[in-house]
């Protein structure tokens, strides 16, 4: 029998909070992280988007000066969230480190520190370009910072999957563990793209909000003005531990990574299938790895990005994979106060869906003003309370390149 997994430690920075309980507190009360951006580039690149979802606590507030420097910003947000999930789980320093694995993951990587080095090769020469600026750009740089910092020696493991690479990071970790290779994983996510660049890309292939006269209702999944995702940024960090040995000294268990699936749609490199065929599966497959019947869910944390052509196929294929439960099941699109944080978004989301379980708790969907005929779910946008006794919840992740990833997470 394959061994039980479970989830003893949380960690995160986002737009909504600069820690766990922040980001939890906020999400339940549903406020929203996106601002107007301020900076000098915003004008000098004529930006025809100008708001974003920063994290609420800079970096700098945190980590050293020393520190922060020989760090990429994604980087810098992976070591916050992973040394909060570290303290959180009580592990003792005492752990063998070679069972002990990372797998870390991002979206796009060290962008900031990619592009800020290529101004200075053309503006001041190739003597000026710093000696760190490779590990400080290389996508695998925050599992490989995470896996310095904590001393893990089973691997360090950099899954890269678009919006999807902070839910394959779990996937990853809980095949780790149950496979023998670790007894504890430390998964997450990290990104730092709020950028000129990412930004005007982002907005040439239509796929941002451009509310720029009202940030914090941009982001809105499922209503029928939605117009595009907000740009986010941060990470989230878990501890994947396996029973055993989390029993054996003792820890706090917050829930169980009951099950986890990844598919491709083999589709568009952009665009959802439209019929939700690939996320159908992926929801298919985790209840099945889980062990659970569709009636067993009471909870999504649903990737909503609030874009015009991506929430109705995560719709289709909630409604595939959930039948007729579809409809006693409460859905949150947290995007809608956090903004979309590309490849951290569904380890920040996996934080929430575990605590929404643990805490018997949903976190609310903000901005939901007229909900589309067409995705008729219930959408969670005010308090509420999840049933008691043995749950699951499952929250979903998709990226570009056709990427769906599913986890179910159960109650301890």
């Amino acid at each position: 029998m394959a061994r039980k997994v479970v989830i003893t430690g949380l960690g995160a920075t986002s737009p909504i909070g600069g820690d766990v309980p922040t980001t939890w507190k906020n999400s339940l009360q549903g406020v929203s992280g996106a601002r107007t951006l301020e900076d000098d580039w915003v004008e000098e690149y004529n930006l025809p988007v100008h708001f974003a979802a920063r994290v609420s606590t800079p970096a700098s507030e945190v980590l050293s000066r020393v520190e922060a420097k020989r760090m990429d910003p994604s980087t810098q947000f992976a070591i916050i969230s992973a040394r909060e999930a570290w303290k959180d789980s009580g592990l003792e320093e005492n752990l063998d480190q070679e069972r002990f694995a990372v797998s870390f993951a991002t979206g796009i990587g060290g962008v900031w520190t990619l592009l800020d080095a290529w101004d200075t090769l053309r503006e001041k020469g190739p003597r000026r370009v710093l000696p760190m600026t490779v590990p400080m750009l290389m996508p695998n740089g925050p599992a490989a910072a995470v896996s310095l910092d904590l001393g893990a020696r089973a691997g360090a493991f950099t899954p890269v999957s678009a919006c999807a690479s902070g839910t394959e990071s779990l996937h990853q970790g809980l095949d780790l563990i149950r496979s023998g290779r670790a007894d504890v994983v430390v998964s997450g996510g990290a990104e730092a793209a709020i950028h000129p660049m990412p930004l005007a890309a982002f907005n040439s292939m239509q796929a941002l909000s451009r509310r720029n006269d009202d940030p914090e209702h941009a982001s809105r999944p499922y209503d029928v003005d939605r117009d595009g995702f907000v740009m986010g940024e941060g990470a989230g960090a878990l501890v994947l531990e396996a029973e055993e040995h989390a029993k054996a000294r003792g820890a706090r268990i917050y829930g169980e990574l009951a099950g986890t699936a990844v598919t491709s749609d083999s589709y568009h490199i952009t665009a959802p299938d439209p019929e939700g065929l690939g996320a159908t599966r992926a929801l298919k497959a985790a209840m099945f790895d889980a062990r659970v019947q569709p009636n067993d869910v009471v909870h999504v944390n649903a990737h909503a990005t609030a874009t015009p052509v991506g929430d109705k196929p995560e719709y289709t294929a909630l409604r595939e994979a959930l039948g007729k439960h579809v409809d006693n099941v409460g859905v949150s699109a947290t995007k809608s106060q956090t903004g979309h944080l590309l490849g951290a978004s569904g380890a920040v989301e996996a934080v929430l869906t575990v605590l929404a379980v643990h805490e018997r708790q949903a976190p609310m969907t903000i901005n939901l003003d007229n909900q589309d005929p067409e995705i008729p779910l219930d959408v969670i946008t005010s308090e509420r309370q999840l049933p008691d006794g043995d749950v699951v919840a499952l929250s979903n992740s998709f990226g570009f390149g056709g990427h769906n990833a599913v986890i179910a997470i159960r109650n301890a």
